[in-house]
């Protein structure tokens, strides 16, 4: 099966962050995100993918062409402006030959359900969509896509919907598996009120076309949507991979303590009497003063800390 990643969002909400890198290239422990969405897959058996990029995004491409030691076949689709997740989609359709996951860069769930999700595809009655779902609050429906159900039949999927109308408070996440049926749903996609083509509109036209589309639900994910997220998605990603210090001893000055966990990457250098850690990640090529104290922090590449701060629950950078 193939995996068609949705990376070609700019991250406005991550702003200033994504200022200079894309949302999908969000450092997660010396990996973009994306590609630890990618890497959930491929524990799977998905080696086959269709990036969604936006063309003015030469890092992700350079990235998977010269840096990436994922082993699988990546191509990449270009959607030249940023109309939605259908336009997105219709933008790779060329590039799809059978059935496929459909995921956003930003969402991570495991690789445990992806393994519950191909599974699923394969019992009959055969899906032509299955929808990962999520229980959510009625505040989070605004910025959700809730469904209708009946069992484990998607009858409905409704973007964005007013609490009192909703037709449930099941939010069907961003990743899916679809057959190519889909794609002939995506050129009668029309607009929204947004100006955006919605993947939703053309999920319900599956729907109505009289086709199987599945729910197969789970209880929690991580969504990188603000700085706050980037620091737990690190945090949750050092609590499983544990310590790694990248740096010789002698770039860490005299009387310097680090609390596990650490992530530490080449090029950086840390002065004396500091404590760092636990839950910090510190990326290649930064400069660490002298009596620094990090904690539950990310410093980006190139950053300096000026000696004497203390810098708690905090992105830093350059």
């Amino acid at each position: 099966m193939q995996a068609v990643i949705l990376a070609a969002g700019q991250g406005k909400r991550l702003q200033p962050l994504s200022l200079t890198r894309s949302k999908a290239m969000m450092p997660v422990l010396g990996k973009p995100i994306v590609e630890r969405v990618m890497e959930d897959l491929a524990a799977n058996g998905v080696y086959d993918f269709v990036l969604i990029v936006s063309p003015e995004d030469r890092e992700i491409v350079n990235y998977f062409q010269r840096e990436s030691k994922l082993n699988a076949a990546i191509r990449f689709a270009r959607q030249p402006q940023r109309r939605g997740m259908a336009d997105a989609l219709a933008c790779a359709a060329r590039l799809i030959y059978g059935d496929f996951f459909l995921s956003a860069c930003d969402n991570l769930i495991s690789p445990e359900h992806v393994a519950d999700m191909l599974r699923a595809w394969e019992q009959p009655p055969s899906p032509a969509g299955l929808l990962t779902l999520m229980p959510i609050k009625a505040e989070q429906l605004k910025r959700a896509s809730a469904v209708a159900l009946q069992g484990d039949r998607v009858t409905g999927i409704v973007e964005k919907p007013d609490p009192e109308t909703a037709p449930s408070k099941i939010a069907s996440l961003p990743l899916y598996c679809f057959s190519p049926l889909l794609l002939e749903y995506l050129p009668k996609v029309n607009p929204s009120s947004r100006g955006e083509y919605e993947l939703q509109d053309a999920i319900q036209m599956l729907i109505d076309g009289g086709a199987y589309v599945r729910g197969i639900r789970v209880e929690k994910r991580l969504q990188l949507t603000t700085a706050a997220d980037l620091i737990e998605i690190n945090a949750h990603y050092l609590s499983r991979n544990g310590d790694y210090v990248g740096i010789p001893a002698e770039n860490i000055g005299a009387g310097t303590r680090l609390h596990s966990p650490v992530f530490i990457e080449a090029g950086t250098v840390i002065g004396a009497n500091c404590a760092i850690g636990p839950n910090v990640y510190i990326e290649t090529g930064c400069r660490i003063g002298d009596h620094v104290t990090l904690r539950d922090a990310l410093v980006l590449r190139n950053s300096n800390v000026a000696g004497g701060r203390t810098v708690v629950g905090e992105v830093i950078l350059p």
